[in-house]
């Protein structure tokens, strides 16, 4: 009777055993197996055996982690005191180095992403840290990749999430914009105004080598001048047009006094030929 008992618990021992020497894994699960404490190698994915009590195996996940880097105070290279909070992403490429060269590689990770992020930040101003985060990004992330080659982990991205700053700082930058948006619009306003006195200078060159372009000119204005709704025009006559006109005038006054003239010689003649050809009385 004890015997029987004894047998049937060793088969159901037995079974136990050889069901748990079967282990699954996933598609994006690997297995590092040990043999009496040594490493014996990577298994996995599917169906895998695993010798109770002789080999030990421990999972390994490959899928990409997204780990929160918690906010860090940092000290730009202009001595201003921020506070930066980033995310990293990484994943596991080589499970036997993750395993074996470092005892817990995800809070190995977190803690070289925290000073990571101190140590790169810190060589940057503040400037650098609000404007150039694409660039700050890639420099962590070459750092972080570089540094945790060695546990079988691939740093893929590092974003920078928040640059906080306090209160009497973010009034400082404020100024600074506002101050910045002033001075644009100066240079901008005298460049305009530089612009438009060239142009005006160049239109009067022009105007001074052609007087018809003067004059076209004026008579433009005049056109404008009656456009207006207004009741009284005033007709500006430049002392140079009255230069250019002062002949024409002169010759027609001329002409016409040798017209009188003549029509005056021509009317004394008539008379004195009337009186001459009178019967006397």
């Amino acid at each position: 009777m004890i015997f029987s008992l004894s047998a049937g618990t060793l088969v159901i021992l037995l079974a136990l055993l050889i069901f748990s020497a079967f282990r699954v894994l996933r598609e994006y699960e690997r297995g590092v197996v040990f043999m009496l404490g040594r490493f014996w190698r990577v298994k996995g994915p599917g169906l895998v055996l695993v010798i109770p009590v002789i080999q030990q195996m421990v999972r390994v996940d490959l899928r990409t982690v997204v780990m929160d880097v918690p906010a860090q105070d940092v000290i730009s290279r202009d001595n201003v005191s921020v506070k930066v909070n980033a995310v990293v992403y990484f994943r596991v490429v080589d499970p036997q180095n993750a395993i074996i060269q470092v005892a817990n590689f995800l809070e190995a990770t977190s803690q070289l992403a925290q000073t990571t992020l101190r140590a790169v930040l810190g060589k940057h101003d503040l400037d650098e840290m609000l404007s150039e985060r694409e660039k700050l990004n890639l420099d962590i992330q070459k750092v972080l990749d570089a540094q945790t080659d060695a546990w079988g982990i691939k740093v893929s991205n590092v974003e920078i999430k928040h640059v906080d700053l306090n209160e009497s700082m973010v009034r400082a930058i404020a100024r600074q914009a506002e101050a910045e948006r002033e001075r644009r619009a100066k240079v901008i306003h005298a460049e305009g105004e530089l612009q438009a006195s060239v142009k005006l200078l160049e239109a009067a060159q022009m105007l001074a080598r052609q007087p018809q372009a003067m004059q076209l000119r004026y008579l433009q204005t005049l056109t404008q001048v009656a456009g207006d709704r207004s009741s009284t025009i005033v007709f500006p006559v430049p002392i140079e047009m009255m230069e250019v006109l002062r002949p024409h005038v002169r010759g027609a006054a001329a002409q016409a006094a040798e017209a009188a003239a003549a029509t005056g010689a021509t009317m004394g003649t008539a008379a004195s030929a009337a009186d001459s050809n009178e019967p006397p009385h």
